[in-house]
């Protein structure tokens, strides 16, 4: 028998492969770069915010006004994630490449938790003297007009943001995070506008806001200084 009779595919070293299933697609590259699509997202938080403002005031409603405050500092991490990008690209192969976008995600959890304190210590208040009227209806439409803006910005940042680096996955949380808040508080007003009444529907659900914000904003500083401190932090999601 010829040498190679027992193995008919020796002269064709890949043969036993032909039959293989192909190499499944790797995660589609998003369509747009961080930095365009950070942009877009804090013009459409920008423009949100005049929105907010005055219609927590005409409302009465400390939690309107959260949302206001959450989404200035949103702006402002926004602000600071694009610099961090920039200075990142600059030399990507750095041992420290990573560390300006660990800053910036630090900057925009402490941020967030003088945001929540601010929140918290105005609920409390209303809740101990009494909560004042509050109007139903600028409440529902404005947080109706916050979860359009807020999906349509986690729609931009695209699902890929979350496994990008830590500063993309806290934007694209903020923006959901958001999104969950505002339809909370369309749930309130429109209750308060039904009932006449209730309130205290009001400063409760922002206190409620305010501790999810906090437990994120909290994960997010702990995994920012493990990553400063030199830390393997998973920034890619790899």
């Amino acid at each position: 028998m010829p040498p190679d009779a027992e193995h008919p595919d020796a002269e064709h070293p890949g043969a036993e492969n032909r039959d293989a299933a192909p190499a499944a697609p790797g995660p589609r590259p998003p369509r747009w770069s961080q930095r365009r699509r950070l942009l877009i997202v804090l013009g459409l938080n920008a423009a949100l915010i005049v929105g907010l403002v005055v219609a927590g005031l005409l409302a009465n409603s400390v939690s309107v006004l959260a949302a206001a405050g959450d989404t200035v500092a949103d702006c402002f991490a926004l602000l600071l994630g694009l610099v961090a990008i920039a200075l990142r690209d600059r030399d990507p192969g750095h041992p420290h490449a990573q560390r300006p976008i660990a800053i910036a995600a630090l900057v925009n959890a402490a941020l967030l938790l003088v945001v929540t304190v601010t929140v918290v210590v105005e609920a409390v208040i209303r809740l101990r003297e009494g909560s004042p009227p509050v109007e139903g209806v600028p409440m529902v439409i404005v947080s109706l007009v916050t979860v359009a803006v807020m999906l349509a910005g986690a729609l931009v940042l695209g699902r890929s943001a979350a496994d990008e680096d830590v500063h993309m996955r806290s934007v694209l949380l903020d923006a959901l995070a958001d999104a969950a808040a505002a339809s909370a508080i369309a749930v309130a007003g429109a209750i308060i506008l039904v009932t006449g009444g209730l309130y205290w529907l009001d400063p409760v659900l922002a206190l409620a806001v305010s501790a999810l914000i906090a437990v994120a904003a909290v994960q997010l500083i702990v995994t920012a200084i493990a990553a400063l401190r030199g830390r393997a932090v998973d920034f890619d999601g790899d």
